[in-house]
């Protein structure tokens, strides 16, 4: 019984060490990563104050609606208004890493601690969603965005990023994207489809983008203001 039992305890012990070294178990270990499942307990209300200090609404607006003075009639800060936690925590880390590029961003993330990430993120994702711009609704990017085009290899928006942009609960570091700014949207699919933006999950985005057009990144982004 005795040594029935030590080869039990043996067993145990290095089970988790061969699930590690297997494929699944490498999927198993990726998935319980921090920057990709566990939940976002920051703090909405520090988050605020966070990122009044942090200077993040100079850029992003008070209410994550993209209204700071920095960001001008360009549009190229990204509204976070109603996003994801996860999502926002997810670029932060890859903006500190390097593996998403912005000179701006980067010292940003750098310069916060993992609390203050939680809070911050906290604090935008609870603010109202993002509100549509005015603008045309283009019937192309609706067809792409809710079908896909299977001939070309282009899969529908929607199947990650929910009915009218409004993000899958199932899904947070697919970020909600109806309402975002149309500008920011069109650069950021062009850099997804030209390689300079390349921190998907997998590489997804850049598979989703491969075979759009210009016209069809156009008309995603137009769309995506608008609803």
């Amino acid at each position: 019984m005795k040594i029935l039992f030590y080869s039990l305890l043996v067993s145990a012990c290095l089970l988790p060490s061969v699930m590690a070294a297997t494929p699944a178990g490498k999927a198993r270990a990726a998935d319980a990563a921090p920057a990709r499942s566990l939940p976002v307990k920051g703090d909405p209300v520090l988050g605020r104050e966070k990122a009044e200090s942090e200077r993040c609404m100079e850029c992003h607006g008070v209410d994550g609606h993209g209204a700071g003075h920095s960001n001008g009639p360009e549009g190229k800060f990204a509204k976070l208004a109603g996003q994801h936690p996860d999502y926002i925590l997810k670029q932060i880390r890859d903006f500190r890493s390097g593996a998403r590029k912005h000179d701006q961003m980067q010292i940003m993330a750098r310069s916060v601690s993992d609390e203050d990430m939680r809070d911050i993120a906290a604090y935008f994702g609870s603010q109202p969603a993002m509100n549509a711009q005015d603008g045309e609704r283009h019937a192309l990017g609706k067809s792409l965005y809710e079908n896909g085009d299977p001939a070309r290899g282009v899969v529908a928006c929607s199947s990650c990023h929910g009915v009218k942009g409004k993000g899958l609960a199932a899904s947070p570091l697919a970020p909600v994207v109806g309402g975002q700014e149309w500008r920011y949207l069109d650069q950021q699919l062009r850099d997804w489809r030209s390689g300079e933006r390349r921190n998907s999950d997998g590489g997804v985005m850049s598979q989703a983008t491969k075979a759009l057009t210009d016209a069809d990144i156009e008309s995603l982004a137009n769309y995506l203001s608008g609803i």
